[in-house]
């Protein structure tokens, strides 16, 4: 019997661009992509309210590719949100576009929208040929400065957000600024969360920067917001590509705070507490048990808590109440979840300070009840004081 290991080294370019107007004819952003990667052929997905909101984009469009040495092989729109990726029926009419369009290996796929609709046609993209190139203008702040720029794509199935996809860096992300004017305020301004979590993670002094300019940010202003979704997705961006880790092959997931919760409300409520909301909660859970169990300064505890308020971030929902027939939280259901798909033991990120963390592998449930409890009051305080 012979034996024989190979190891295999693979690296990836990952593109990551920021601009404003990124179909302006005079923007040469996207021309000098699709000319690095020498391809053929395009096409388009784009989100049906992205459109709705910018309804001159799809000609915007066209007429920047006419101008280009790349066969355009036409758009296609469809709904985008959570149920994008609720099973796998926008990932079946995507292979189906990019079959009568005839894209292989070394041409585009587009795609044009928030978080949930570039999952799944990511998704799609990945498993077409193996393999289409991909590039994202994620149009949502959540996705701007977070999972646009990574390197996951997939769908939810079985009750289980994520279950069914796989890891598939895109040929290239092109963060266009305009798309932060087209969201309702109250879904640009959460999708600060995860620009509050990375810097909470890894980077006290970005953290700082968020708490000096709470009021601009609260308020939508334009360079400040920029400024912290850019720098968010670099912080996103670098770890995945400096962390030692970008396929998560180990169970290590510090980008991952707050989630475990988060991503058990969701499916919980069927998505009426979406990905931003969810997150801020699960933040503020893991922030607050950071400190009950002895890890963490109350006052630095308090400290993010200000930012979430400042940020008009709810830090309770009563799904954090439901139980089951055994009396049990539903919530806590998460932690096992979560475990599973990391692949074994259960890890988790805490904090022990602002931009420090430690990894645990259990959590008490009777502490987490505490800690819901406490949320619960804080909410239940802060709604009467703004009423």
């Amino acid at each position: 019997m012979s034996r024989y290991d190979f190891q295999i080294p693979i690296t990836f370019k990952h593109r990551i661009i920021f601009t404003r107007n990124a179909f302006a004819v005079s923007n040469r952003s996207l021309a000098e992509v699709l000319c690095e990667g020498a391809g053929g052929q395009a096409v388009v997905f784009v989100e049906e309210n992205v459109i709705s909101v910018w309804p001159s984009l799809l000609d915007q469009i066209q007429i920047y590719f006419s101008d280009l040495a790349i066969e355009f092989r036409g758009i296609s729109v469809f709904p985008g949100g959570e149920k994008a990726k609720a099973d796998d029926h926008l990932v079946r009419d995507v292979w189906a576009a990019i079959a009568v369009a005839h894209i292989d290996r070394h041409s585009y796929v587009l795609v044009i929208g928030g978080g949930a609709f570039l999952d799944a046609v990511g998704y799609a993209a990945a498993t077409a040929h193996r393999g289409v190139r991909l590039i994202r203008f994620p149009t949502t702040t959540l996705s701007q400065n977070d999972s646009g720029v990574g390197v996951k794509c997939g769908i939810n199935l079985l009750g289980k957000k994520n279950w069914v996809g796989t890891f598939a860096v895109p040929f290239a992300v092109i963060n266009d600024f305009q798309f932060l004017q087209t969201q309702e305020q109250e879904i640009c301004r959460g999708g600060l969360i995860e620009a509050v979590k990375v810097a909470l993670i890894l980077d006290p002094v970005f953290f700082n920067w968020i708490e000096i300019n709470l009021l601009s940010l609260s308020l939508l202003e334009k360079n400040s917001l920029e400024l912290c979704v850019e720098q968010s997705a670099l912080l996103h961006a670098r770890h995945i590509s400096t962390g030692g880790d970008p396929f998560e092959s180990g169970s290590s997931r510090p980008l991952d705070f707050g989630h475990w919760a988060a991503h058990k409300l969701e499916v919980m409520t069927h998505h009426q507490i979406s990905h931003a909301p969810a997150v801020a909660i699960g933040v503020a859970l893991d922030t607050l048990y950071s400190a009950r169990s002895g890890m963490l300064e109350i006052s630095t505890a308090e400290q993010i808590l200000r930012v979430l308020d400042g940020l008009q971030m709810e830090i309770y929902h009563p799904a954090l109440d439901w139980h089951d027939r055994a009396g049990a939280r539903r919530v806590l259901e998460g932690l096992d979840e979560f475990r599973e798909h990391l692949g074994g033991e259960l890890t988790v990120l805490l904090l022990t300070g602002i931009g420090k963390g430690v990894e645990v592998h259990e959590l008490d449930e009777d502490l987490l009840g505490v800690c819901i409890d406490e949320l619960r009051v804080r909410y239940g305080s802060r709604k009467l004081l703004n009423s």
